[in-house]
């Protein structure tokens, strides 16, 4: 009868971990839904679906980070953006991709706020804000796509971004040995790749009323 307890909280222990890993791993990855909702759009006005190309996701990504996190520098009056000598000289090496192979940035969509939304979502509320952004989805010259979302340190403010180009999808952005490096935090689509620090970190809190459950019965169990 000693052993009940115990293997009462043991078996606790493992479903609380199981409970928690089933809520806080990622399963799906926010940059890949974030081109899906682009290629239904362009699909939609009857425009070809782009390729996602793995290499310029990545720059996406460390387009992304080039802004540090300050969100006030995204659009509006005080709206900045990184030098075009940083894709051959800072995002291209980070993510392993051979400079030779860069291909024309034929349009760039930046998006940032403080609380993380739906891919579909931040695509048609945060990127798709105004005429210029709708021509740049819609433009026929575009031939491939690159996304990154991130969020700073995994949390708040969260940026999300749609890299276009019109290179030979078969050899723009190239990557060493065929896999662009993955940074983190964050994510970039194409890349066969769970997120980090892109998700609802809200999520999690549904963990609580397991570990809430879990010690009321092992406190009774043992006559706390």
């Amino acid at each position: 009868m000693t052993k009940t307890p115990w293997l009462l909280l043991l078996s606790l222990l493992f479903f609380l971990a199981s409970a928690a890993a089933t809520q806080i791993k990622v399963t799906n990855n926010p940059a890949d839904q974030l081109v899906a909702a682009l290629d239904n759009n362009r699909t939609a006005q009857k425009l070809k679906s782009l390729y996602d190309n793995p290499g310029l996701a990545c720059i996406a990504l460390e387009y992304i980070k080039a802004y540090q996190g300050d969100c006030g520098a995204v659009g509006g009056p005080n709206g900045k953006k990184p030098a075009e000598s940083e894709f051959a000289q800072t995002f291209a090496p980070d993510c392993g991709v051979l400079v030779s192979t860069l291909s024309p940035i034929t349009g760039r969509l930046l998006g940032c706020q403080s609380h993380y939304v739906d891919p579909s979502e931040a695509f048609s509320g945060i990127l798709m804000k105004n005429n210029k952004s709708l021509e740049i989805i819609s433009n026929k010259t575009h031939t491939e796509v690159g996304a990154g979302v991130t969020g700073t340190d995994g949390g708040a403010p969260y940026f999300w971004c749609l890299l276009f180009s019109n290179g030979n999808t078969s050899s723009s952005f190239a990557v060493e040995e065929g896999v662009a490096k993955v940074t983190k935090p964050g994510c970039f689509s194409g890349a066969n790749d769970e997120c980090s620090g892109a998700y609802d970190w809200s999520q999690t809190r549904r963990i609580w009323p397991f570990v809430a459950t879990a010690l009321l019965v092992v406190g009774h169990a043992f006559g706390f």
